[in-house]
């Protein structure tokens, strides 16, 4: 089994245990959180929902992501995955939501935010984390480690820890 998978597995044992949902909201992965949970058989009974929002237009429609903040900070930000994390998890009602925006590349990057900077945002109840990554490699590569960082982030939250520990 690969680390993604088994991560997934981790998570949605965690979740069952404690009857509790995940939702994700997701830019720069594609879908590729919600695939990842939905890989493992059962996962209807604690997997929300899964928004992706490639653009910012979608980000703001879908999510509620306030339109300004993107000339204010592009949506590679804290504040976006922020907005993002609440935003779903608001609308999918689930307990925990996870957000992440990022440049997968190979374009896109700048000196300021290059290639394969990622912001994550987990959400739980009322808390809120937030972490900027920055993952080398390929596109393939930065998407399969943010869906890692992503998950592993989550399973700590469902066990009541925090998500940027460990």
């Amino acid at each position: 089994m690969d680390l993604i998978t088994d991560l997934a597995e981790r998570l949605g044992t965690r979740l069952k245990a404690h009857n509790a949902q995940v939702c994700t909201a997701e830019s720069c992965t594609g879908g590729g959180i919600a695939e990842a949970i939905t890989r493992i058989a059962g996962s209807s009974a604690w997997y929300e929902a899964g928004y992706v929002t490639y653009s910012n237009t979608q980000k703001t429609a879908q999510l509620g992501v306030p339109a300004g903040l993107f000339a204010e900070v592009g949506a590679v930000s804290r504040e976006v995955v922020e907005a993002m994390a609440r935003g779903a998890q608001a609308r999918s009602g689930a307990d925990f939501a996870v957000a992440v925006s990022g440049i997968a590349g190979p374009d896109g990057g700048s000196a300021e935010k290059p290639v394969g900077t990622v912001w994550l945002a987990w959400a739980g109840g009322e808390q809120l984390w937030t972490e900027r990554c920055l993952f080398a490699g390929d596109r393939g590569e930065v998407r399969r480690r943010t869906v890692e960082r992503a998950l592993q982030g989550l399973l700590r939250l469902a066990a009541g820890e925090n998500p940027l520990q460990g």
